[in-house]
């Protein structure tokens, strides 16, 4: 699995990779290594993608396990990448090619924008099903871009949305065929041209303040 930062035009696109794309600590130094970049770039939007079957399947539950001790450490250092991601200072889109679970799911909200496949994956918090307590800040985050319907509907139930039941619980902004998400992502950037960054994360930072608060202290 390989993290690959590609542009089109002004518009970043970071590919998560063609694994499960799980948050290992390693996936979380390339992916804020290579938001760096972007952010250094200038460029005018991010759309992350993936090339699998899979988003991203979320927390590395192997390494979790595998290191019972490091918990806290790992769990801050997801919870900073939401963080990050809700308030970049650019526009953001999650070109959710493939299955978003858990965590997974979580990045995508965490951007300003979503477009999924329409006929295949699923976008689901299972966490109720697999008996995984969420954290304040993921509640947090989750509840700060989701209507209460849709929080309550996807946070409590398991429930996994295909993508005309997310586009229509508002969970993702838009569905395209097999092959078009990622460009369909890049097209929803496209015509919001260059926004001056501090503007733009000053902003980002107020409408989510509680969120990234709740996030940053644990």
């Amino acid at each position: 699995m390989t993290i690959s930062l590609s542009y089109d035009e002004k518009i970043a696109v970071i590919d998560l990779g063609d694994d499960e794309n799980r948050f290992s600590p390693e996936f979380l130094d390339d992916i804020n290594a290579h938001l760096d970049e972007v952010e250094a770039s200038g460029a005018h939007g991010l759309v992350t993608t993936a090339a699998g079957k899979f988003y991203t399947n979320g927390l590395d539950l192997d390494w979790l396990i595998a290191h019972g001790d490091q918990t806290q450490w790992y769990v801050g250092r997801v919870h900073r990448l939401l963080a990050r991601m809700l308030t970049l200072p650019m526009p953001t889109a999650a070109a959710v090619v493939g299955h978003a679970f858990g965590a997974g799911a979580m990045l995508a909200i965490a951007h300003d924008y979503r477009v999924m496949r329409a006929d295949r994956g699923f976008f689901c918090f299972p966490e109720v099903d697999i008996n995984i307590p969420f954290t304040d800040g993921m509640a947090a985050l989750i509840q700060a871009k989701l209507t209460p319907q849709a929080a309550v509907a996807s946070m409590t139930t398991g429930r996994r949305f295909g993508g005309s039941d997310a586009a229509s619980a508002g969970i993702v902004d838009a569905t395209a065929a097999e092959g078009e998400v990622t460009a369909a992502a890049v097209e929803v950037l496209r015509p919001l041209g260059n926004k001056n960054p501090g503007t733009l994360g000053a902003i980002k930072h107020t409408m989510f303040g509680p969120a990234v608060r709740t996030l940053t202290a644990q």
